[in-house]
């Protein structure tokens, strides 16, 4: 189990900007159901899902804040679902950050 003090914190900027910290996650993309763009869920593309009021469309940059890997990925999804967690990333994202379970990240917009 992951446990991060101040789990989740949301820094203020331009009015599009966004920095959060908290833990990301990925899901199973096997199933070949669409994403809350329409898109197909593919564990081979730079993609995730984000709650916060972001528009689909939007890239991010995800840096593993254990081991210093950043990846850009789009959000194409809406999620995570699982109180905590700030993000759902495809396997091809976990996997360019080097996790495999739970992560503990900072996303920020581009």
């Amino acid at each position: 189990m992951l446990a991060v003090a101040g789990a989740l914190s949301l820094v203020a900027g331009p009015a599009n900007a966004l920095s959060k910290t908290g833990i990301a996650s990925f899901y199973d993309t096997s199933s070949g159901t669409q994403t809350a763009s329409g898109q197909r869920l593919d564990d081979h593309a730079l993609t995730a899902a984000m709650r916060v009021p972001v528009p689909l469309g939007t890239r991010v940059r995800v840096t593993n804040l254990d081991n210093g890997r950043v990846v850009t990925v789009t959000i194409n999804d809406r999620g995570p679902f699982i109180a905590g967690r700030i993000i759902d990333l495809t396997l091809a994202g976990a996997q360019a950050l080097g996790f495999s379970g739970l992560a503990r990240v900072r996303v920020e917009s581009l």
